[in-house]
């Protein structure tokens, strides 16, 4: 059974550790070094203890499986990592519709987060469930010494009702 809960300030090392294994995943396609992979593995350990409050985490059976994020408590989604060996499991959908109501209840009416764009799982994932591209750019990567496409996801959760149609005369 798939339950979702807020993280705890203990929870920092699975965080941690099932965070890097995702970022492994999602960046084969970009190609990571060694030094890229501790530097991973610091900023997740860094966020993990620190912003522990910011994440909401997914369980299986009571096994932590994956985790999300809003840093700065908005409409942004700065982490969704879902254990590379339980994705498509339905997983990944139950913790972002959490994350979704976490930000209707703060008052925004969309859903925001960006990814590399060569990360096709992530994209369809965020696809799959109404997301839209807002933007793509593309930009040099000193610790990759090469450009990396990002792509900026958004959706609409809070349907916008007009008083008026037309141009409002």
């Amino acid at each position: 059974m798939i339950s979702i809960h807020p993280a705890r300030e203990g929870d920092a090392a699975i965080l941690t550790a099932i965070g890097l294994r995702a970022w492994e995943n999602a960046t084969s396609a970009i190609g990571v070094t060694e030094e890229l992979r501790d530097n991973a593995r610091h900023a997740f350990g860094n966020f993990a203890q620190s912003s522990w409050q910011s994440i909401t985490v997914a369980a299986l059976d009571g096994a932590f499986v994956g985790w999300a994020a809003r840093e700065n408590f908005d409409n942004q989604i700065s982490d969704f990592w879902i254990d590379p060996s339980y994705q498509r499991r339905g997983i990944g959908a139950v913790l972002l519709q959490d994350i979704e109501r976490q930000i209707i209840g703060r008052g925004f009416e969309t859903a925001k987060l960006e990814s590399h764009a060569q990360n096709d799982q992530a994209v369809s994932f965020f696809r799959k469930h109404g997301y839209g591209v807002s933007w793509l750019s593309l930009k040099y990567s000193v610790k990759l010494d090469r450009d990396v496409q990002s792509i900026g996801l958004q959706k609409q959760l809070v349907e916008t009702v007009r008083d008026s149609y037309g141009f409002g005369f």
